[in-house]
């Protein structure tokens, strides 16, 4: 049967619809000898299709999802030609995986590697707004207002105003004080440059959640396979993102002055 070309890609495994569609737009998709446009439709029972010159299997393949726990200096990217380790190398799967949730070189914690990319897709898309948590140290203890600006949004070097954060104390540590910060976007490096802005250096970052996937006890370096239930839930399509007044008030915000209560603001694990 014949589909659209993004569409064979993706279910082979090779990635989200989004991203076959930027491998075809960027020519590293042939169908029958002939560079393929976005658009075109190919049957992979007849059609010769092939990827970076490689033919692709037209099978559905069996489905991967693992959560690893990304190390300091270790590579997001899967697709790279950069020497350095990358995440890939962690898990035994030798299937085409594509990282959901990509982190720095210097942060850690919490990856899905999938080759299921319809789901890939809707946890990366930035209409559905899925929550990423973090624990974040900083080296310096930050004050009510520091708290309050990040809350609401810090306007980053390039212009951008980041959207309503949820951020609060864990608690203190030898070299600084550990955050819980929960974002709805991703934008590069964005924790860092948001701490540094506000005069609070980030010495470390781990992500701990992703959507409705925890990192739980998995040590650094080490992975698992999810269950189906961790697969049922990630699979539900999440909720619209929430307006800025719901953010506020999840931060313990009150009346119409915006105050900021200490006792809510500060949380425990």
């Amino acid at each position: 049967m014949r589909e659209r070309l993004q569409k064979v890609l993706s279910k082979a495994g090779y990635g989200s619809r989004r991203s076959c569609e930027t491998m075809i737009e960027e020519g590293r998709v042939w169908v029958n000898g002939t560079p393929a446009q976005l658009g075109d439709s190919a049957d992979p029972t007849v059609d010769k299709i092939e990827l970076n010159g490689e033919p692709i299997t037209g099978a559905q393949v069996p489905l991967i999802y693992i959560a690893l726990n990304k190390p300091r200096g270790v590579l997001s990217d899967v697709d790279t030609k950069d020497p350095r380790k990358n995440v890939k190398e962690l898990v035994p799967e030798k299937a085409h995986l594509f990282a959901v949730g990509r982190l720095d070189f210097d942060s850690e914690g919490l990856i899905l590697l999938t080759n299921d990319g319809e789901l890939a897709n809707r946890l990366t898309h930035p209409r559905y707004g899925h929550e990423k948590e973090y624990e974040v140290l900083v080296t310096r203890e930050p004050d009510a207002t520091q708290l309050a600006t990040w809350r609401r949004g810090v306007v980053l070097r390039d212009g951008y105003k980041t959207q309503p954060a949820i951020v609060s104390v864990l608690r203190k540590a030898e070299k600084g004080v550990w955050l819980k910060v929960i974002l709805k976007e991703g934008k590069k490096r964005q924790v860092r440059e948001v701490g540094a802005l506000l005069g609070l250096p980030v010495a470390r970052l781990i992500r701990v959640r992703l959507a409705g996937l925890q990192l739980g006890n998995l040590k650094t370096g080490e992975y698992r396979y999810l269950s189906a239930d961790e697969i049922a839930v990630l699979k539900k399509q999440g909720p619209r993102p929430e307006d800025r007044k719901s953010v506020l008030a999840r931060q313990g915000r009150s009346g119409g002055k915006g105050r900021t209560s200490d006792k809510k603001g500060r949380t425990g694990r």
